[in-house]
């Protein structure tokens, strides 16, 4: 009879998260993560072929919670409100898990990537705040923009950045509203 399994890939996902959480992705060894599970490195490559397909798989972990965490939110029937609530979910999301976060927007090699798909769907919520706001042809430049914001200045909180004082919720609900207001004008007439 075989012996059974000492670990799982979910258990070897969630240590390396908590590698990567805990020291950044330069903490994340096959050796760490074995011990982390309670057994030897080698062992591991039977659930993982590589440390880069352990990171494709901590990324889209990472992005699952992402998506899991946006779904249902934002279903107040005022689009913009949609959006406030979406930006401020994904904004603590980042704050709750900021080293896992970076390496949603990381330059990784493309083997270590998500898989589209999964990027999608954690999309889907913003796309359909932005479909509302901006209309279905302009949604995707709009989801983008609205991303590309949100994590700027998400990025800059994470590196403490704002040190010229004021207050950063404030400036965040600021700049939520002027893209709430920007997108609602961008609708062409009809």
């Amino acid at each position: 009879m075989p012996t059974p399994a000492r670990t799982s890939r979910r258990d070897i996902v969630a240590a390396g998260r908590d590698l990567v959480e805990a020291e950044g992705l330069e903490g994340l060894t096959m050796q760490r993560v074995a011990t982390a599970v309670g057994v030897r490195a080698p062992s591991l490559y039977k659930h993982v072929s590589s440390r880069g397909a352990l990171v494709k798989l901590i990324v889209e972990d990472v992005v699952a919670d992402l998506a899991a965490s946006l779904e249902g939110r934002g279903r107040t029937g005022d689009a913009g409100d949609d959006l406030a609530v979406l930006a401020t979910v994904f904004r603590d999301f980042a704050r709750a898990h900021p080293e896992t976060y970076r390496l949603i927007f990381s330059p990784l090699p493309e083997d270590w990537r998500p898989d589209p798909d999964r990027l999608a769907e954690a999309s889907r919520p913003v796309l359909e705040a932005t479909t509302a706001l901006a209309g279905s042809d302009r949604a995707l430049d709009a989801a983008r923009t609205v991303t590309a914001w949100a994590h700027g200045f998400v990025s800059m909180e994470l590196a403490d950045a704002f040190r010229l004082g004021g207050d950063v919720d404030r400036a965040f609900g600021f700049g939520v509203a002027s893209l709430v207001d920007a997108l609602s004008r961008s609708v062409p007439a009809r």
